[in-house]
């Protein structure tokens, strides 16, 4: 361990691989001279860049670096279905207008296009060339084209069999058979045929995404892609006709959509229907391999819709996303150490009895930090207490994004509306890509007696809020949790979050109003602690940003996911031209460009990419002499958070929670394994490695220490 508690992870960036893993990605030829904003979606392919070189770094675990493999793609293959989509729509309906970079749709889509191809390119190389093998080595073989023995092609051929050509239907393009739909990112095999009349046919054969994408031979070492077993057996979905050739390839669609809340009848049937347009989104992408011939791509290509820049040619396998199965392998040699989360030492067990989270809110706030501290022992154990409490009168919950069927959250709320108390759950139907799990959950809690509500009409509801309302002593108390991350006990485990569990009084009667607001008719009143969005949560960070300028000792720092509102981004190069620092932690886009002369000399910006997604918010105000005003929330320094989502910021004012987040701020910046800077020049470098100090390790490492030296309620 470091001087100042950092830990050492040795070989974090090496030397042969020094120039890739410190230079970011270049984005700046594609601006205007020195623009004063960076592009959005080119800040996105950074932070892309940034994820790659987890791939690309060899002292990382194996499985580990498939795992950022995965993440790479999933995150790419998002990007390409909401941000190219929507600078498609623009393009097609040639909007005007200047964006803060001064880019066009068609200027953004190009350098996308130049910038993504160099991305995949270095993924697939790093795949084939690097992980690929190396995993052979240790004995997790997958074979992508290599050869199969007699046994191998036998077993092959009954799994064929018994399991894949069930559920396989063969598609020909013919005058009877229009070309089929191609669903949104499926794997396909596209399929030459001649018949006996000598003509030439073409088939499209979807690869089944309901069956494991690797498929394991005898002995546990090496795995088959499905597509090469599919491929394998053709002449069994063809007899009788001659296969030609085989090649596959992978589609992307428009999946963003925009409901009219105000002429919807029922919210629910509208985001229903929209879902089921979402399937039949306009195509803006196709992956293909390099040996596809060009009759066949074009017929593609026309089919479809899409322009040559569209396509994307890659060696195979392509939507690496697939490699995941590989994860569940019982392999921790090629994984991190894992890690077990601390429990709150205030919210331990005492003498063997489970805690009493609401009598532990009763005497102090806590500040939960996830996945360091775990989530099950301290947002779950205070829903679940709250709803098996016979004193509890009604609990109201925001639902954004949940976990599978055995969400401990939900689970518990049926509890509470089984034993008849009155329970609220707002749940977010236009959360994007869980609209349809939300939509189960809305009828099931529905079903089962929970006042079901969507939001406000034109905003999505993004804050992380639960109110429980409690009868005691002749009256009733008010407890709280105020959040960064949403009530899902699988994200909870490698999402770092925070959550603040409180009874203050005027949180809690804050809280009683904003769910009036999101439930029923009300105003949105004249909130006590909170900074809530629409409303104030942009004029409440103007003015602290234009305090901390007026000041002589003026300091703003924020930990964000993203940083890219103008008005925001110009007020903080004010502050900075008055000589306030500004020090912004910035997981993913950052619009602001830091350290120009005469424009942003005061602001330094930094983002840790690691085994752990950065997810919190943090932000800070002040000096050591003036004192801090600190809030934490789900909001981000974007328009939608700020003007289009319903956020809520919550302070945080004892001194030894506030303490906590300023470590955690702390250790961000003392980071110099994960973290990269962002330049001037708007390219994002590696931070000099000097003391060796591994943000997660570390606070990994004070969470344990934390629960050793504070065993809880009984010392």
């Amino acid at each position: 361990m470091t001087a100042d508690g950092g830990v050492l992870r040795p070989g974090a960036v090496p030397a042969t691989a020094a120039a890739r893993r410190t230079e970011g990605l270049d984005v700046l030829p594609h601006h205007p001279p020195e623009p004063r904003h960076l592009n959005r979606e080119l800040s996105w392919l950074q932070f892309e860049d940034r994820v790659l070189a987890m791939v690309e770094d060899p002292g990382l675990p194996l499985l580990e670096r498939v795992r950022f493999a995965t993440i790479f793609t999933s995150n790419l293959d998002e990007f390409f279905q909401v941000r190219v989509a929507g600078l498609r729509e623009q393009e097609a309906a040639e909007a005007r207008g200047t964006n803060p970079d001064g880019l066009t749709p068609a200027a953004q889509l190009d350098a996308i296009r130049t910038l993504s191809r160099g991305l995949c390119a270095r993924q697939v190389a790093v795949v084939r060339d690097e992980l690929l093998p190396a995993l052979a080595a240790e004995g997790v073989e997958v074979v992508v084209d290599g050869p199969l023995d007699a046994d191998e092609r036998d077993h092959l051929a009954r799994v064929f069999e018994d399991r894949v050509f069930p559920v396989l239907t063969p598609l020909a393009v013919d005058p009877a058979h229009p070309f089929p739909y191609i669903s949104n990112l499926s794997l396909n095999l596209a399929v030459l045929l001649r018949d006996d009349d000598g003509e030439e046919r073409f088939a499209r054969v979807k690869i089944p995404p309901i069956l494991p994408r690797l498929l394991p031979l005898p002995g546990g070492r090496r795995w088959v892609p499905l597509e090469r077993v599919v491929a394998d057996h053709l002449d069994r979905l063809f007899p009788g006709v001659e296969v030609r050739d085989h090649h596959a390839f992978r589609v992307t669609r428009n999946a963003d959509f925009d409901v009219e809340e105000d002429e919807a009848d029922d919210l629910l049937l509208a985001i229903e229907s929209e879902l089921n347009r979402r399937r039949f989104g306009r195509a803006v992408r196709l992956e293909v391999e390099p040996t596809m011939p060009a009759a066949t791509l074009a017929l593609l290509r026309d089919e479809l819709e899409l322009d040559r820049a569209d396509v994307v040619v890659l060696p195979g396998p392509l939507g690496l996303d697939g490699l995941a199965g590989l994860l569940d392998l019982d392999r921790p040699d090629l994984l991190h150490p894992p890690f077990t989360p601390t429990v709150p030492p205030v919210l331990a067990p005492s003498g063997g009895e489970r805690p009493d989270v609401l009598a532990a809110l009763r005497t102090r706030d806590v500040l939960v930090h996830h996945p360091y501290e775990a989530f099950a022992a301290s947002v779950e154990a205070f829903v679940a207490q709250a709803a098996h409490d016979p004193d509890v009168l009604a609990i109201k919950i925001t639902l954004y994004r949940t976990s599978g069927p055995g969400s401990p959250i939900i689970r518990a709320l049926l509890d509470a509306a089984a034993a008849g108390k009155q329970v609220v759950a707002l749940v977010e139907l236009k959360a994007r890509f869980d609209e349809e799990a939300n939509i189960g959950w809305a009828r099931a809690l529905e079903e089962a007696g929970v006042h079901v509500a969507y939001g406000v009409v034109g905003l999505k509801t993004h804050t992380k809020i639960a109110l429980v309302v409690r009868a005691e002593d002749g009256g009733v108390r008010r407890y709280v949790h105020v959040g960064t991350g949403n009530y899902n006990d699988v994200t909870a485990r490698v999402y770092e979050d925070l959550g603040l569990l409180s009874a203050d009084p005027e949180l809690g009667a804050d809280l009683s109003d904003l769910f009036n607001v999101l439930t029923g008719y009300a105003r949105p009143p004249r909130y006590r602690r909170l900074v809530v969005a629409p409303d104030g949560f942009r004029r409440r960070i103007l003015e602290l940003i234009a305090r901390e300028a007026a000041a002589g000792d003026g300091h703003v720092a924020l930990k964000l996911n993203a940083v890219i509102d103008p008005e925001l981004i110009e007020a903080l190069y004010a502050a900075a031209a008055a000589g306030t620092r500004v020090d912004l932690l910035v997981r993913g886009i950052c619009g602001l460009r830091p350290g120009v002369p005469g424009l942003s000399e005061g602001v330094r910006v930094r983002s840790i990419v690691g085994r752990y997604l950065e997810h919190s918010r943090i932000y800070r105000f002040g000096s050591a002499a003036r004192g801090h005003d600190w809030l934490i929330g789900s909001g981000d320094l974007m328009p939608r958070n700020l003007d289009r989502r319903v956020e809520a910021l919550a302070p945080v004012t004892d001194p030894a929670l506030t303490a906590r987040l300023q470590e955690i701020l702390d250790v961000g910046w003392a980071d110099d394994l994960l973290a990269w800077e962002l330049g001037p020049d708007a390219r994002w470098r590696r931070v000099p490695t000097l003391a060796g100090v591994d943000a997660h390790l570390t606070l990994q490492a004070r969470a344990r220490r934390r629960a050793r030296h504070h065993p809880g309620p009984s010392a």
